[in-house]
């Protein structure tokens, strides 16, 4: 079967991830998390104490960045790798949350990922998620989805995610985190979310993991 490039984009907590992540492993395809680059890069910065409003110091301190995605042979899954150092975990938590879409509306960030990216996606058969795969980063994508969700869905989801690992936590804090994020990704004069024309809408408020892989799948093979 011939490999294509499947990007998918949307809001925050819609479940980009795990359907990539499904998709993939469903079609023996590489996936790629940019949301992950980003909240490693956003790590990194928080740990060097980096002022990102300058520009000279943010391209300094990428030139030390290396970003790789490691498979985990227990987990069957890619996880992120910061200058060597397993950080899928740390970077999930909401000190990084609450600063990654700030560090990844600056133009030199988005420069250093987009380009690994594009790399990464060279030879086809990959499942990219994040905010402006389809418009930017892979724009002749042969499939492209964009994912929405309810809000209160989104918060709830999230919600969940988060208090597992932190049961302190809020859940008007975590709707505070994704309304902000929404929009500073929306607003951003670099690369905003966005839904390509030619993009597939999948609102997925009401659907299982199963349905919305099942539906995926379906566009998949008419496309290939």
């Amino acid at each position: 079967m011939t490999k294509i490039i499947i990007t998918i984009d949307g809001w925050s907590s819609c479940g980009k991830s795990t359907l990539a992540r499904g998709l993939a492993k469903e079609l023996k395809y590489v996936y790629i998390d940019s949301g992950a680059m980003y909240r490693a890069i956003t790590l990194y910065f928080l740990r060097h104490h980096v002022d990102w409003s300058d520009n000279a110091s943010v391209q300094q301190h990428l030139a030390d960045v290396s970003l790789e995605f490691h498979h985990n042979a227990h987990t069957d899954q890619s996880e992120m790798y910061l200058n060597g150092e397993n950080v899928e975990y740390v970077i999930r938590d909401l000190v990084v949350a609450e600063k990654v879409s700030e560090v990844a509306a600056l133009g030199p960030v988005r420069t250093f990922a987009v380009a690994q990216q594009r790399k990464m996606g060279a030879r086809k058969g990959i499942v990219m998620d994040g905010r402006d795969i389809g418009t930017v980063v892979f724009p002749h994508a042969e499939l492209k989805i964009f994912m929405t969700a309810d809000n209160a869905i989104r918060v709830e989801r999230r919600f969940k995610e988060l208090y597992a690992k932190n049961p302190n936590i809020t859940i008007e804090e975590v709707k505070s985190n994704l309304e902000m994020r929404d929009y500073i990704d929306s607003h951003r004069a670099i690369s905003p979310l966005r839904q390509a024309e030619d993009a597939v809408v999948l609102d997925n408020s009401y659907m299982t993991m199963e349905e919305q892989l099942a539906w995926a799948i379906k566009l998949v093979h008419e496309r290939v």
